[in-house]
């Protein structure tokens, strides 16, 4: 049975991943910082092994990567508004931590090392263009430009070193324990509380929605069909302007409506990837559909409210 450190495990992506790989039979260990995104009682009921650390400490990681053989690194900082006027942060949890992960990593051995990317290196992709690969990286916001300086170390890594790091870029996540900073758990409370929803400019950028569950089973299908250096995009190819989105979960919930407000600053109005080679090397397509993964979102979501009383609802779209 494999060892897997999941570097972010108590956040959103991260404690779904944790899930999926406990389920799988792995041995899961969770190197997390417990900033506001992540909470230890998104794992409640799954058998891991926790330590609360930054991924920036050498020595903390270090001790997280004992007897462990594959790893499985997400944590960052991904809240693109707060990345427009903080972004010391975002480089130095999203670089420099990447960079103490790989070197920490290789030093120990670790054969199999996933770091996790972003759709959003790529910047805006125009109507009809989904990017592969080996895209041209064009970062729109300091987020995006810290991830790619990440990828950028990861070559590095694999280039000086020989590391078999791979690297996973993957459309927007959406699902349970999703931090109300993002769109769609913003859109779900904001209708429980009645609403409005509120939307970016005219709500006509672009986003491809993903159930987090299914990028979850990217993750395992990555470590179990394993390919050096590979990288690996996942999408769900359910491409819809965000007045749609908000329009659904609007209508579901029987809110007051939506509310348009200024464009963010820099705003990519469309994302897209590729991913049929992905597809194709790890036997890998999203199940879930986007009704079925928003009904379970809501769920989720009307259960656990209270999570977030008080809190006021802002909004980030990727």
């Amino acid at each position: 049975m494999s060892r897997v450190l999941v570097t972010g495990g108590a956040g959103f992506m991260g404690s779904q991943l944790v899930r999926t790989l406990a389920a799988s039979g792995r041995d899961v260990v969770v190197l997390d910082k417990l900033t506001y995104a992540g909470k230890r009682a998104f794992l409640d009921g799954v058998k891991h092994q926790f330590i609360e650390g930054d991924v920036c400490d050498a020595d903390v990681v270090a001790a997280a990567l004992d007897g462990v053989n594959a790893v499985v690194h997400l944590a960052a900082e991904s809240h693109v508004a707060r990345s427009l006027t903080g972004p010391d942060t975002f480089l130095h949890t999203n670089i420099l931590g990447t960079r103490v992960m790989l070197d920490q990593a290789c030093r120990a051995g670790v054969d199999r090392f996933i770091h996790m990317s972003t759709d959003e290196v790529f910047g805006q992709a125009p109507h009809g263009v989904a990017f592969g690969p080996d895209a041209p990286m064009r970062p729109g916001n300091a987020y995006s430009a810290s991830k790619v300086g990440a990828e950028a170390l990861v070559h590095a890594w694999r280039h000086t070193h020989g590391y078999p790091a791979a690297i996973v870029r993957c459309t927007n996540n959406y699902g349970p324990r999703q931090h109300p900073e993002k769109a769609i758990p913003c859109w779900i409370l904001c209708a429980l509380r009645g609403g409005p929803l509120p939307v970016h400019g005219e709500g006509t950028a672009i986003r491809d929605w993903l159930f987090v569950e299914d990028f979850a089973r990217g993750i395992e299908a990555g470590l179990s069909r394993w390919q050096d250096q590979a990288t690996w995009h996942f999408a769900g190819q359910q491409h819809m302007e965000n007045r749609r989105t908000a329009g659904r979960v609007n209508s579901l919930l029987g809110a007051s409506g939506l509310c348009f407000g200024p464009d963010r600053q820099g705003q990519d109005s469309r994302y897209a990837l590729n991913d049929m080679a992905t597809r194709a090397a790890l036997d890998w397509a999203p199940r879930v559909s986007f009704e079925d993964g928003l009904a379970a979102t809501i769920d989720w979501y009307r259960a656990h409210s209270h999570l977030w009383d008080g809190a006021v609802l802002g909004l980030s779209v990727h």
